[in-house]
């Protein structure tokens, strides 16, 4: 047997004997960056080089996430090429960042998402058989920018609107809108680079589940000018929020008058997921002469009281039940704290018999993937 042959042999009997590498670049990944990795099985591999690092660390976003609670440690090669590979992920997007000797470090490896207050790297893992999100071969609508000058701030605001497919073509057709909001920390681009949501939209209306409709996603932070810190929450002064101020102001006027939409309550919709969520009960309860549907995903409810909460409307459930079409709320069972409200709110609500539907999203935490299912059970239930 020759040397050449005694050496293929031996690189052959390497191969069989080496575990397979069925590892997969992350949807989320910029072009042609090998890291992250995904596996079959659901775990996911990171890699950043940093050989002048003494520590590296994986920081998942928060603490109710899909990843594992960190901050992780990874582990350092010859070469300063620093990895690690998680357990099996819970399916769906995940925030996550470098500790590079305590120095939070974006991964170069990721796209860039807005969360956390800041631009963040983020990670796609799929969901076996799940693919309500994805980009499939159907009628594709279209997500615009919409810049508006903002009489409650006066300052220049943006808004991304989905408009569905045939907007352009069918020029008569009016269309009902859902306003959509973000969580925390996050803004405008959420619901569709996050949220994928006007994929979720496309593929329900070719499905002929939902009613074609114009989605507006804006940020839901706005100050006006002038406007005095006040002690918050957490017992520092904070600026009030005048967005709700914004919504009915600025924003409802401005897409009713740049986009075909049916401008009644009957056709208008709001949700919104955390703090969003929070902000379409304040929002909706106080304005329910101008949304007639109302989605909470996810909401941070604290100290709910139904006499009190949501400016007092829940008093009347008869009122409620006649002008309210949907009063939709829901949880992931993951987010343990906020489930346990929303099950609790559930119970008040039936309680004094105000007409809703609970979700829940099961095994998912207080991220993207419970937020994503939310809007697809949400959406075909709107404008019937």
């Amino acid at each position: 047997m020759t040397r050449t042959l005694i050496m293929t042999l031996a690189a052959v009997m390497s191969m069989a004997q080496a575990p397979a590498d069925d590892s997969k670049p992350a949807a989320s990944n910029v072009l042609n960056a090998p890291y992250p990795r995904v596996h079959a099985d659901g775990r996911v591999t990171f890699r950043i080089t940093a050989p002048a690092a003494q520590k590296v660390q994986l920081q998942p976003g928060g603490a109710d996430n899909g990843l594992g609670k960190g901050p992780i440690d990874m582990t350092r090669d010859d070469k300063g090429v620093w990895s690690v590979t998680l357990p099996p992920a819970v399916p769906g997007f995940h925030y996550y960042w470098f500790l590079v000797d305590g120095l939070i470090v974006n991964d170069t490896g990721s796209e860039a998402f807005f969360g956390w207050g800041r631009e963040s790297s983020g990670v796609e893992v799929p969901e076996a058989g799940a693919d309500f999100y994805e980009l499939k071969n159907v009628p594709h609508g279209d997500v615009r920018l919409r810049h508006y000058q903002s009489k409650v701030t006066g300052a220049w605001r943006r808004a991304f609107v989905y408009t569905p497919p045939g907007y352009e073509t069918d020029t008569k057709t009016r269309y009902p809108v859902l306003y959509l909001q973000h969580g925390a920390g996050e803004d405008a681009t959420s619901w569709t680079k996050q949220g994928r949501a006007h994929l979720i939209l496309d593929n329900l209306i070719a499905a002929g589940k939902t009613k074609p409709m114009i989605v507006v996603m804006d940020t839901g932070y706005a100050t006006s000018p002038g406007a005095t810190p006040a002690q918050g929450a957490t017992g520092s002064p904070q600026t009030p929020n005048a967005f709700e101020d914004v919504v009915v102001t600025d924003l409802i006027p401005t897409i009713d008058g740049a986009f075909r939409t049916l401008a009644d309550r009957d056709s208008r919709a709001m949700a919104g997921l955390s703090m969003g969520a929070g902000q379409t009960l304040q929002i909706t309860s106080k304005h329910l002469d101008l949304f007639a549907w109302i989605g909470s995903f996810s909401a941070p409810l604290r100290n709910f009281d139904v006499k009190t909460s949501m400016n007092g409307v829940l008093t009347d459930a008869a009122t409620l039940n006649k002008r309210v079409r949907l009063f939709w709320i829901g949880s992931g069972t993951g987010e343990t704290a906020i489930h346990d409200a929303a099950t609790q709110l559930h119970t008040a609500l039936d309680g004094a018999g105000i007409k809703h539907v609970m979700f829940e999203s099961a095994g998912t935490s207080h991220e993207w993937q419970t937020w994503r299912r939310s809007l697809n059970d949400f959406a075909p239930r709107l404008f019937r």
